[in-house]
């Protein structure tokens, strides 16, 4: 989802892009290598960033419509180096289908758990990435491009620049 963020550009300009990124996050199964799955998985995007800021009820019907979209099928499979995981798609689905169904699945537990509260987009002004809040106390508000520290910096440099006027 933070692959298009205002602050970092493009994140997926190209197929090597998306390679890089396929192969980062440890994604499997069948791949078109196109401008059209490139396109698919770009467009994807703002319907998983949906999600965020939905109603409870708002978002049960976002996730239900990407797993009856997506023909989630939720079963255990061990290949490669992975042990036992879940796989909700048949392996010849195209790579944004798979990764519509895999988040929908994420958030049917944050949903079930009643933790929807924890996602958030970072705080920062000049960012939308967005972040879910794993903290003990509930208390994170940006996300992991540094926008924490920057935020920090310029609030240190201008208590510093006041003082010194």
């Amino acid at each position: 989802m933070n692959t298009d963020a205002i602050n970092d550009g493009e994140l997926l300009p190209d197929l090597a892009a998306l390679d890089a990124f396929v192969d980062r996050e440890g994604y499997t199964g069948k791949r078109r290598h196109d401008r059209v799955e490139l396109d698919a998985v770009r467009a994807l995007r703002p319907r998983l960033r949906a999600v965020w800021g939905a109603s409870e009820d708002e978002a049960v019907e976002l996730v239900n419509a990407m797993l009856r979209e997506g023909r989630a099928l939720p079963q255990l499979l061990r290949h490669d180096n992975w042990d036992y995981h879940l796989h909700a798609t048949d392996e010849d689905a195209g790579l944004d289908v798979r990764l519509m169904v895999e988040f929908a699945m994420a958030m049917v537990d944050v949903i079930r758990m009643k933790e929807l509260d924890r996602l958030r987009i970072c705080a920062a002004p000049d960012c939308d990435d967005v972040l879910v809040d794993l903290s003990k106390n509930r208390s994170r508000r940006f996300c992991l491009q540094g926008c924490g520290n920057r935020q920090n910096v310029a609030a240190y440099r201008a208590r510093k620049a006041s003082g010194a006027a």
